[in-house]
């Protein structure tokens, strides 16, 4: 082992400086600075090299990170680049906005002894920042064309993935999407203040280098259907995640300024890449208004931080549990909390009044009762505790489910779960569609970027198989 590791008994634990609250508040660029390339080394030297990493055990793509700290420590990056984008497809995006305080850094053998979680992401994200400015971030190049065609619904993440692993084998692969750019909701559901449109952008020229063909502005089941798209190609996957709200039905919903999570998001993500009107219409711009947000996971933080830049008057989130029982990243929420929003915590909205126009949330408090099946706490009502909460606009951040797939695409045969989520094979990823498959949030419903991609990539090995299994039994 190189004798520059397990230094966190002399190194403490040290995050990139943030950028100062007054001077983000009044952007939407990313609000960590880079690690200096002395701050990476040492804070990937702090790493324990233990036997059993749990860091990449809770890692969805069991990304190889002890090594690839080891590296960086020694001051071999393109090395280290290597290693980490062996199993991941996109780790400077990874890096940004995955929820490392949940998954490697919360696992982290240090921080389970006091002494600090070792930065995983801040380091992930240095390394491949790096390999971008040195050119050693190269296109797919596979070493023979293959003729056969995969097609694949949806450029968020997993279907980025899916078309890179698919690529590298040499298929000729073409991508489907609805919005009129590739990403996902890496571009217009996630704010540049935790994710910078450039990033994505890079990644996407970089696949179209490599030969991927993207097919943008095309709503599949509209003007394209789904047949023709399973007829031209010899497998196709569905990754178009889940994109429906939803709702919360209380009394006032009809009013207006009351939004969908994602509208409101898009709307801001627009105006951010310079595709939406200067003058975002008076429904979609928080500037001088009392916000309420409802909901407590990291689209509800990407509300709220939204709101505060757009420079709303006030910015309260309501979440009907309290803060260790929050589903969003601390990290998120703290970032919230520094730049003025007022969280209000065990509050359940019960309804909404105004005349037209929302103007107040009326909401009751919660008290926690027993944990139920899943071992969360039951959220009950506390009686006579309602009270006026001002609000001139109003977001319900309460999650995703999927679309009616099966009717979208008129394809009845296409199975879904009681969740309405697509049911796939689980050793082979194919739906009851033969030669389709499916794959990420469509399938395992509302996740991370991080599972989507772990997925995708999966699915990419499954659908070489099928496609090689059916051309042995026609030869």
């Amino acid at each position: 082992m190189s004798d520059k590791m397990l230094q966190f008994v002399r190194q403490g634990r040290e995050m990139p400086e943030k950028r100062a609250v007054k001077q983000r508040r009044e952007d939407f660029r990313e609000i960590y600075d880079a690690f200096t390339p002395a701050a990476a080394q040492t804070q990937a030297s702090r790493c324990s090299q233990c036997g059993v990493p749990f860091c990449q055990i809770h890692c969805p793509l069991s990304n190889n990170i002890p090594d690839w700290l080891m590296l960086t420590a020694n001051d071999r990056l393109e090395e280290a680049y290597e290693l980490s984008q062996a199993t991941n497809n996109f780790p400077e995006i990874c890096g940004r906005i995955c929820p490392q305080d949940r998954l490697c850094e919360g696992k982290c053998v240090i921080q389970q002894s006091g002494h600090g979680t070792v930065t995983i992401g801040s380091v992930e994200k240095y390394i491949t920042d790096t390999a971008w400015e040195k050119g050693w971030v190269k296109p797919a190049r596979p070493q023979h064309e293959l003729a056969e065609s995969v097609a694949i619904i949806g450029a968020g993440p997993g279907g980025l993935a899916a078309a890179e692993q698919l690529r590298r084998k040499g298929y000729q692969v073409h991508v489907y999407d609805r919005y009129d750019r590739a990403g996902g909701l890496l571009v217009y559901g996630i704010p540049g203040f935790k994710l910078e449109k450039s990033v994505v952008e890079r990644r996407v020229d970089l696949l179209e280098q490599s030969g991927i063909h993207f097919h943008l502005g095309q709503d599949i089941g509209g003007k394209v259907s789904f047949a023709d798209i399973r007829n031209k190609h010899d497998a196709v996957l569905i990754a178009t995640g889940v994109y429906q709200a939803r709702d919360l039905s209380l009394p006032g919903s009809e009013l207006r300024n009351i939004l969908p999570a994602l509208y409101y998001l898009t709307e801001a993500n627009r105006k951010d890449l310079g595709i939406a009107s200067d003058h975002m219409s008076d429904e979609l711009n928080a500037k001088g208004k009392n916000v309420v947000v409802i909901g407590g996971g990291d689209t509800a933080m990407d509300c709220v931080r939204t709101a505060v830049r757009q420079g709303a008057k006030s910015v309260k989130c309501l979440y009907r549990r309290d803060k260790n029982n929050m589903p969003g990243s601390e990290r998120e929420v703290q970032n919230a909390e520094e730049e003025g929003v007022e969280f209000v915590w065990l509050s359940a909205p019960e309804a909404f009044v105004g005349d037209e126009v929302v103007r107040e949330v009326l909401a009751s408090k919660v008290h926690l009762g027993i944990a139920d099946a899943s071992g969360r706490q039951v959220p009950q009502i506390v009686p006579d505790s309602r009270e006026a909460i001002p609000a001139d606009l109003v977001i319900k951040a309460l999650g995703f489910e999927p679309e009616n797939l099966p009717k979208l695409f008129d394809e009845k045969d296409l199975e879904v779960s009681r969740y309405g989520t697509l049911q796939v094979d689980d050793a082979t990823m194919m739906t009851a569609l033969d030669g389709v498959f499916a794959a990420g949030d469509i399938v395992r419903g509302a996740s991370l970027v991080v599972w989507a991609i772990k997925d995708a990539r999966d699915a990419a090995e499954q659908m070489h198989a099928f496609i090689k299994n059916k051309n042995t039994a026609a030869a």
